[in-house]
């Protein structure tokens, strides 16, 4: 199979990049065609630039151009597009439909129905803008880097698109990552059929199983920010001080390493390689996985599982999806520092449970999380998408008779 793949690249790299990149390697390892078509934020950087990118959110005719040359050049089975904000834009849907090529859009974040792409800010879940064709409430915040103009022009971009029935007729196949984030688009401003959606987990090499009898320590893997519930983790740490690791950077860095300065029992340890942190992973009683919004995902989860270790995470988003309680982790309830401690203490007085929790964790892995399997799942993906294609075209010929 031919398969064209977009992106476009934000300023700081994230889970969606690595994505592109492992599927494109996944893909080719696979015996398949790849070809990846990418746009840089880094490109944007004078005020030239910035207007450009600003006017063309809704379609922009420079990317369209690059496009249907990629595509009359490579001719490919199927396009599948990671991201399209903003330099991309939804043009290349219009772009793909023209030239009656399959397309395929992995739903990484919730741009589509929120500016923030999170649906979080001022501290609480936003789900009314889920609803909205022009949600109205993030422009007056700002929620798009700090700035009401150029949150209007995200909010611009997918509403035009609503009501021109981009979402709903240009779009063959939407990738949501689990059956909670699939719901959400599915009942919301997008109004997407139901064939169109499919569900896809991300996936992760196997780092090999962690050790048997584990160290004392707890573990957090991620981004320091307000969404993904650090200050409830240190709260939990003030009501029983255990030993806890800390890996990543943030917003909230400042406030982690204040803490650790002061709390012996955690030890802030900044950025780490992949290697170094799935090594933390695999000597850690249990990964702590605290997020308060709507993950889309969790590949910290999906990581722990695969070393071996349980994930004690707040029953919310991914984590609600991913982790079962008393399967392969232990449930919270988001936000509650005392419930979180509970959890914590079981897992700690109860050894040979952490223990059984972590060898259902890697059966899930071996089930459900490993490169072979994902790359059977994106394929079928693709050629449903490719099936739907074909019967809508059929379908408009013999409509045209």
């Amino acid at each position: 199979m031919r398969i064209l793949q977009i992106h476009n690249f934000y300023k700081q790299a994230g889970g969606e990049d690595t994505v592109f990149e492992q599927e494109a390697q996944l893909l080719r390892a696979h015996g398949h065609t790849v070809e990846q078509l990418t746009f840089s934020n880094n490109n944007v950087t004078s005020i030239k630039d910035k207007l450009q990118a600003a006017l063309g959110v809704v379609y922009n005719p420079q990317s369209a151009g690059i496009i249907s040359k990629s595509i009359k050049r490579f001719k490919p089975d199927v396009v599948h597009v990671h991201n399209f904000f903003p330099l991309v834009s939804p043009g290349v849907f219009w772009v793909c439909r023209k030239y009656k090529v399959p397309v395929v859009m992995t739903l990484h974040n919730y741009r589509l129905l929120c500016p923030s792409a999170v649906l979080y800010y001022d501290g609480q879940v936003q789900l009314e803008n889920v609803q909205q064709r022009f949600p109205l409430k993030p422009i007056l915040k700002g929620v798009y880097r700090g700035s009401k103009v150029e949150t209007a022009s995200v909010v611009l971009a997918t509403g035009v698109h609503k009501l021109l029935g981009t979402w709903r007729g240009k779009v063959n196949k939407f990738i949501a990552l689990t059956p909670g984030a699939a719901a959400l688009f599915q009942n919301s401003s997008l109004h997407l059929r139901p064939e169109q959606l499919s569900i896809k987990p991300n996936f992760t090499a196997d780092p090999g199983l962690g050790a048997a009898t584990r160290e004392d320590y707890f573990l957090y893997l991620g981004r320091l920010t307000e969404e993904k519930g650090i200050r409830t983790l240190l709260k939990a740490h003030t009501l029983k001080p255990f030993p806890l690791r800390i890996i990543g950077t943030g917003p909230l860095q400042a406030l982690v390493e204040a803490y650790a300065a002061k709390h012996p029992a955690v030890e802030y340890m900044g950025f780490r390689p992949r290697e170094e942190a799935m090594e933390q992973l695999k000597k850690a009683r249990a990964l702590i996985f605290p997020s308060e919004w709507l993950e889309t995902f969790g590949m910290t989860a999906v990581e722990a599982f695969a070393t071996g270790t349980p994930v004690i995470a707040s029953k919310i988003g991914g984590g609600a999806h991913l982790v079962q309680h008393q399967h392969n982790g232990m449930h919270y309830t988001p936000g509650d520092a005392q419930e979180l401690v509970r959890q914590v203490e079981l897992l700690q007085q109860l050894p040979d449970l952490a223990r059984a929790l972590g060898q259902n964790a890697r059966n899930d892995y071996e089930q459900l999380y490993t490169p072979d399997i994902n790359c059977q799942m994106l394929v079928s993906i693709y050629e449903d998408a490719i099936g739907l294609k074909k019967q809508q075209t059929s379908l408009k010929e013999i409509a045209q008779l």
